[in-house]
């Protein structure tokens, strides 16, 4: 089996754990690669997420690391076997990966919570709202390009109409309800479609009024990925150059305070609603 050229931000994920359980035990990766009955190589191998393992080895290695993590066990397995990619495979090599990793994780979560401060979530976005993002890019985007980009974007949706219904929590500051990206008309499509989205039993939108001022993570666009064991939940932060990946323990343990801290300031479900409301009304 041939390594994997671009290992998946889950695949990385993935190893990474598995070298944790490995650190955690005190074990070097020679002496786990004895007692799994193969070589060094390999061991680092799938800790870098260059190779995958079978479900039975992650097994053997979880029983070889001693981990008495039942919760955290049966999610590696199900992260094991198969190359098999997602619907998102089908823009690979067409536009920048990140968006693909942003697919992956969403698909694969648990629950999702987003906070936006100038952008509203993708997974929301109309066809119109998301090309006058698109148009903006400098240089300017292949308008091939842009398609495919806005194709994947409004596929991301399907997570939260899958079975079972996938749990989200959006957090939307007020200043990117205002934006009027792509002109009135089109501000006002996309803020009625939020309206829409809202009423979902699986979402939650809460909006950060301008009233409150300040808060913890004020201009970051956040995505925290919970998955079906905490352990493996991962956090991604837009940046000028490209997403940020963050997993380690304490890392999550301060995004979760964070966004638990933004929670408690913005508006609740029905005043999110009543605002986005009214802003539309004027426009």
């Amino acid at each position: 089996m041939a390594p994997r050229q671009a290992p998946t931000v889950r695949q990385r994920r993935f190893g990474t754990e598995l070298r944790r359980l490995r650190e955690a035990a005190g074990m070097s990766a020679p002496r786990a690669a004895e007692l799994l009955g193969t070589d060094r190589t390999s061991i680092s191998n799938v800790e870098a997420g260059r190779f995958g393992i079978s479900e039975e080895r992650l097994r053997r290695l979880t029983s070889i690391y001693e981990c008495d993590t039942p919760e955290l066990i049966e999610a590696l397995a199900g992260m094991t076997g198969g190359r098999n990619g997602g619907w998102w495979d089908e823009y690979r090599g067409k536009i920048p990966p990140d968006f693909l990793e942003v697919s992956e994780l969403e698909h694969h979560a648990s629950n999702l919570r987003t906070l936006q401060t100038a952008h509203l979530p993708g997974m929301f976005q109309t066809e119109d709202h998301a090309r006058a993002l698109f148009d903006l890019f400098i240089p300017a985007l292949p308008r091939l390009e842009i398609e495919l980009r806005i194709a994947q974007r409004l596929a991301r949706h399907q997570v939260l109409t899958n079975e079972p219904a996938m749990p989200y929590t959006g957090l939307i500051h007020e200043s990117a309800l205002r934006m009027l990206v792509g002109g009135p008309r089109v501000a006002k499509a996309q803020l009625i479609r939020l309206l829409a989205e809202s009423e979902r039993d699986n979402v939650t939108l809460l909006v950060i009024p301008f009233s409150i001022g300040g808060f913890p993570m004020a201009g970051d666009s956040v995505l925290y990925a919970a998955a079906h064991s905490p352990h493996l939940d991962t956090v991604q932060v837009d940046s000028p150059t490209g997403a940020v990946y963050f997993d380690s323990p304490t890392q999550l343990a301060n995004f979760r305070r964070r966004l638990d801290a933004v929670e408690q300031v913005a508006l609740n479900p029905v005043q999110s609603r009543d605002i986005i409301l009214t802003i539309a009304k004027d426009l």
